[in-house]
C-alpha cells in the first residue's frame, strides 16, 4: 500500500469492489439466464432480431468480463501493496478518484497524459 493511501481509504475501496463485483457476477448470471431461456422456435423474420440479441449478450458478457478483470486487479494490487499508486506518472491517485472508481490504475494526471497520447498518435 502506498504510504500516501490511507488504510482506511484502501478498506473502502476494497469494500467497493468486493461489492462490485458481486454485482456484476450476478448482472452476468441473470443476463445468462434471460438469454438462453428466450424463445428458440423463431421464424425467418424473427432470425435477424434473435442474431442481433445474440450479439448484444456477447458485447455485454465481454464488457462484464472487462469490468471483473479490472477489479481483480486492483484487489490483487492492494494485496502487493501497490494500490493507489499511478501506472503512468507513478505518483499517489487522488483518494478522491480512487473513491470514485476504486479500479481506477490513473490519477487524473496520468489520465491526461495517456488521452493527450492517444490524441497525438491517433491514427486519422
Amino acid at each position: 500500500m502506498s504510504s500516501n493511501t490511507s488504510v482506511k481509504i484502501i478498506s473502502e475501496c476494497k469494500e467497493k469492489l468486493l461489492a462490485a463485483k458481486s454485482d456484476i457476477l450476478n448482472r452476468m448470471i441473470e443476463s445468462k439466464r434471460e438469454y438462453f431461456s428466450r424463445d428458440k422456435g423463431l421464424d425467418e423474420g424473427d432470425q435477424s432480431m434473435a442474431n442481433l440479441a445474440e450479439s448484444d449478450f456477447l458485447l455485454t458478457q465481454e464488457r462484464l468480463r472487462k469490468q471483473i478483470l479490472e477489479i481483480e486487479l486492483a484487489l490483487s494490487r492492494i494485496e502487493r501493496g501497490t494500490f493507489g499508486i499511478c501506472e503512468e506518472t507513478e505518483e499517489p491517485i487522488e483518494a478522491e478518484r480512487l473513491l470514485a472508481i476504486p479500479w481506477t490504475r490513473l490519477s487524473i494526471e496520468g489520465a491526461e497524459i495517456q488521452e493527450a497520447m492517444k490524441r497525438k498518435f491517433a491514427i486519422k
